[in-house]
């Protein structure tokens, strides 16, 4: 007997690059559970609203957020979890029988592959790039669970940077924020974590200095570092590329995909997803993928 299929999807603007699908997709087929997952481009702001309203109304199951309204979404809840108030940013929607339910899973995405390194991290400075919803999970993530001795924040927008930071500190935030020029490089070169929570390195995108963040010859990157890239696709982006030759520990941008994608998917689905048996299928994809002109 066919069984009608519950939808989830992404909320993003010009996301159809996303595996998101593929991983959500392969979850549900591995646990033969009655969900479909999609994209849904949302060209402007404004759309987001009505978008969420239609989405209840047809009792779609839930969503990904991602660029350019984590934040823009939150005006769109009807409750927010804890971490997605704390951080001002929602990354998942649960549609719990008409009650949309805003939650941040990139908090778990990014914790997960630095637990082993806490230890390191811990009283010594830390780094990251952005200042949009990542950057802020990032943010919340190593100021309550971490406890670096500082969080240094370069931005391109110092306007949207300062904003960041009051954001935080207006709550007692315990860990001291500073906000930089993304060429500081000599702060750069004394954090001790450097996290780039933006689409810099992105396949397909070109953003200056060989699509990488830092440009090559500034010294910045040394053994004595662990760099964490966001950007998944390709697996090795000109970011790690250059921290591995320095002969920095380097943490991929599928880890933390795999990490806040198996948290979304336990909060729609109530199931744990396999996570072993989707990395080893999202690795093939993406490294086949990488050797098509």
């Amino acid at each position: 007997m066919y069984s009608a299929k519950k939808i989830l999807g992404l909320i993003g603007r010009n996301v159809g690059y996303s595996y998101s699908p593929y991983i959500h997709n392969t979850a549900a087929e591995i646990l033969r559970l009655p969900y479909y997952y999609t994209i849904f481009n949302i060209s402007s702001p404004d759309l987001v609203l009505p978008a969420l309203e239609g989405a209840k109304a047809l009792g779609i199951a839930g969503f990904n957020v991602t660029i350019p309204y984590k934040q823009t979404v939150i005006a769109c809840m009807d409750k927010l979890s804890p971490e997605a108030e704390a951080v001002g940013a929602v990354n998942t929607v649960a549609n719990d029988k008409g009650t949309i339910i805003g939650y941040n899973t990139d908090i778990a995405g990014i914790v997960t592959p630095l637990e082993p390194h806490k230890s390191t991290i811990d009283g010594q400075p830390a780094g990251i790039f952005g200042n949009g919803g990542a950057a802020m999970a990032a943010v919340e993530a190593l100021g309550t669970l971490f406890r670096p001795s500082a969080i240094h924040l370069f931005v391109r927008n110092k306007e949207k940077g300062h904003d960041l930071c009051e954001q935080f500190q207006d709550r007692i935030f315990p860990t001291p924020l500073s906000i930089h020029p993304l060429d500081d490089y000599s702060i750069l070169s004394g954090c001790k974590l450097v996290i780039n929570a933006t689409p810099i390195g992105t396949k397909g995108t070109d953003s200056g200095y060989n699509n990488c963040i830092v440009p090559p010859g500034t010294g910045a990157f040394h053994r004595n570092q662990i760099i964490f890239d966001m950007v998944y696709n390709p697996m090795e982006t000109p970011l790690l590329q250059m921290a591995r030759e320095a002969g920095a520990v380097t943490i991929p941008g599928i880890d933390m995909l795999i990490g806040q994608a198996a948290r979304s998917f336990e909060i729609w689905t109530g199931k744990a997803m396999p996570i072993d048996s989707v990395r080893t299928k999202l690795e093939k994809l993406l490294e086949t993928n990488q050797q098509l002109p």
